[in-house]
């Protein structure tokens, strides 16, 4: 074959690359690129939600965010919601994986059953937790009345309002880790295992030496998109506490969507926004960054 036909074949193949790789190009480019460069450019104006007032005002918004109390609050709250979370849900969801993998029919209903929670709405999620933790009517005021105890305001309590949200999207999220710790689980070689059993090797030194590193970058990958997941809080706190008690559980995303939809300061909560990729982004690489030091 010549060198042009190869040339000619080289560049029929590029094409047809470049052909089926355009209608994700222009996805990407439509719903991520343009909005993440609109967003920035939001960021720099005073832009309001209602009317065509725009006015450019550079890095004012950032400026503001610096001295806003509220905004550090919030963001001191949505780190604290993700370091009850994340580690919690990450080894909640790894031991149900390890409890219910494997055959038999009641290990397929628990799957079943741990895994149904995650496909309820946070609508219903909510709902269901608020009418558990009422101190009014809720499901634990009887046990409370049985023992002779005031019931406990959970969701009104500044100490307690934190950790029962952390609860209801701990109950609501622990699904999908546990499915990838499962699909994970049953990639590792049967030969490990029957060679530890051969071995007389115990469970703990099974789960330490085979099980664990067999799955280490599954792991990484839950620890990772809990992360993303956990800073995107929004619902459960809006739902439940509104904020309260005295902006002890006022998430960041919850202070942009008031500023935004409330306040009308389109520029200010897109400058937020921004705050939240910055922290979501350094958090995430830092994560992937240990992973791979692991590797090593």
């Amino acid at each position: 074959m010549s060198a042009n036909s190869l040339k000619a074949a080289h560049r029929r193949d590029v094409l047809a690359a470049y052909l089926f790789l355009a209608p994700f190009a222009v996805i990407y480019a439509t719903f991520l690129v343009y909005p993440f460069f609109k967003g920035l450019w939001i960021s720099l104006h005073d832009w309001e939600l209602a009317g065509n007032y725009r006015e450019y005002i550079g890095f004012l918004n950032y400026e503001d965010l610096w001295l806003d109390a509220i905004f550090w609050k919030a963001v001191g709250n949505t780190l604290n919601f993700v370091a009850m979370t994340v580690p919690t849900m990450t080894a909640l969801a790894l031991v149900l994986a390890l409890a219910v993998f494997g055959q038999g029919r009641l290990k397929g209903v628990l799957r079943s059953v741990f895994f149904m929670s995650s496909v309820f709405s946070v609508s219903v999620v909510t709902l269901i937790w608020s009418m558990v933790l009422s101190a009014d009517n809720g499901l634990l005021v009887p046990l409370f009345n049985m023992i002779g105890v005031k019931p406990i305001n959970f969701l009104g309590h500044p100490t307690l309002a934190m950790p029962s949200i952390a609860l209801t999207t701990l109950w609501w999220g622990v699904g999908l880790p546990m499915a990838l710790f499962l699909a994970a689980l049953s990639q590792i070689p049967p030969e490990l295992y029957e060679a530890a059993e051969l071995d007389h090797a115990g469970r703990f030194t099974v789960l330490k030496n085979i099980t664990l590193p067999s799955i280490r970058h599954t792991v990484l990958l839950v620890l990772v998109l809990q992360i993303v997941g956990q800073f995107q809080i929004f619902g459960q706190a809006h739902l439940m506490t509104q904020g309260g008690p005295a902006n002890r559980t006022r998430m960041l995303v919850q202070y942009i969507y008031e500023t935004s939809f409330r306040d009308w300061q389109v520029g200010y909560a897109t400058a937020m926004s921004f705050g939240l990729f910055i922290l979501m982004l350094g958090f995430t690489m830092a994560q992937l960054w240990l992973g791979r030091k692991g590797d090593e």
